[in-house]
Parts: C-alpha cells; structure tokens; sequence
C-alpha cells in the first residue's frame, strides 16, 4: 500500500495511537497529557514537509549541508530547552554536540565504512544528531537532579577546599552513563529485541541483509560514540556548579541558599 491509497488507513491508526496515549496519561493523572499529541501533530507536519524537500535535495552537497544544519540548530534548541540553559550553557550544549558529531562524521566517512556522499551523508547525519540531542537532555538534566538531591555531598567537598568542578565528579561521571544506558541497551539487544528503523528500512530498500546489519552495527557504534563524547563534554563546561539548583530551572540559576 502506498500513496494516497494508504493516506486514510495511516491518519486513522496515527490518530488512534495518539488517542490511546492520550488517554492512558489523562486516566493516570500524568501533568501535561495532551503533550504526546501535539508532538505527534508536529512530527507528522515536519515529516511531510521534510519528505516533499528531500525529493528535490538528497543528491545535492549544499543543500544536504544546509539541512544537517537546520537539524542541528534545532536539536541544540530543544535540548537546551529541556535542561533550562541560560546563553552560556546553550553554547556548552552546542559544542558538545558539534564535537561529537564531528568525530563521528569524520571517522565514518573517512575510513570508508560508508560511502561520503550527500545521501549518506544526511541519514547518517540525521541519526547521530537526533541521538546526540537526546543524550545531551538525559545528561544534562540527570545531573541536575542529582546534584540537588545530593547538595549535602557537594557543599561538604566544596567546604574541603574541593575546586566546583572536582565537588561533583562522581555525579557528573553517574549522570553521563545514564544517559547513555537506553543506546548500551539498544546496541546490545539489536536483532533479539530491537530491529532498529535503518536496519528495516534499508531492507525494504531493496538492500541485502547483510548490507544493512553492516550498516546498522556502524550506526549503532557511532551513536555510542557520539553520545559518550557530548555527554562527557557537556557535562565537563557545565558541571562546576557552586550554588544548590532550584527544582525547576537548573541553567538560570535560581537557587536556595542553605
């Protein structure tokens, strides 16, 4: 089925997930339940509009490049978002993100495990960021709350002399693997519990199985690559912290002074 023949069989199970959801979370008094909905809404729009534009654009470099840079900008955006940053620590969320990307990037394509072209490119490009911006939220605001919950820990390192930084070490080096757990998780169970959606997809591209589990496991390692760097970098620009955060807003620094 395809086409607008499967336009109305698609709306109507989209719609009927998005109302399951909805209402499991509304029957289990769960704040803000009418969120999955909208996000929902907003991917299906996001995902049309970006299925008509790479129509036109998926073999061309410059307007790939341009692409992988919306995605960017907006995965930053979003993740800097969901851990409150201030300006400053938006910049921390971007270079984290831009370094691991880079070395992934670089050491994909540069040791040929898969072809450098603009097509490539972009559906390698689009994972890692997507996964990266992800990491960076679980990250960032895993730290946040353990380092409120754990101020007592953290005020007595910094009465000892400890450097900010040095005071939330352990929690830093705590937050980073849970945030990467669910990518440890999924690598370790792909083709037992998971069939990730490269791996399907480019089965139903006509690709041999074989050549997807090969260019699976590479995006699996660097999605495992990518995560570890940013979530070490960004906690390392953002975790020299010297006053206990507020529950809701850790990047704005609004505090309660013991």
């Amino acid at each position: 089925m395809s086409g607008l023949a499967g336009l109305v069989p698609t709306l109507v199970a989209v719609l009927l997930l998005a109302a399951v959801t909805v209402v499991v979370l509304t029957a289990s008094r769960v704040p803000r339940p009418i969120a999955p909905f909208w996000a929902i809404l907003r991917g299906a729009l996001q995902l049309a509009a970006l299925s008509l534009v790479l129509s036109g654009i998926i073999t061309n470099p410059l307007w790939v490049t341009l692409g992988l840079v919306v995605m960017f900008v907006a995965a930053v955006y979003t993740a800097a978002q969901r851990i409150h940053a201030d300006r400053a620590q938006l910049i921390s969320v971007a270079l984290a993100m831009f370094t691991g990307n880079t070395v992934v990037l670089a050491v994909v394509f540069a040791t040929g495990a898969i072809e450098f072209s603009p097509r490539y490119a972009l559906a390698i490009g689009g994972i890692i960021i997507g996964n990266t911006m992800s990491i960076a939220t679980l990250s960032g605001r895993t730290f946040h709350t353990t380092v409120r919950d754990h101020w007592d820990e953290v005020e007595g390192w910094l009465a000892l002399g400890a450097r900010p930084l040095e005071s939330t070490r352990e929690l830093s080096r705590s937050a980073i693997f849970s945030a990467i757990v669910p990518s440890i998780d999924q690598t370790r169970t792909t083709g037992i519990v998971v069939l990730p959606g490269a791996f399907v997809g480019a089965i139903f591209g006509g690709v041999s199985p074989l050549e997807a589990g090969r260019f699976q496991i590479v995006v699996l390692a660097g999605i495992l690559a990518a995560g570890a760097i940013t979530a070490v970098v960004l906690l390392r620009l953002i975790g020299a912290v010297t006053l206990k955060p507020d529950v809701e807003d850790f990047g704005r620094r609004k505090v309660h002074q013991r």
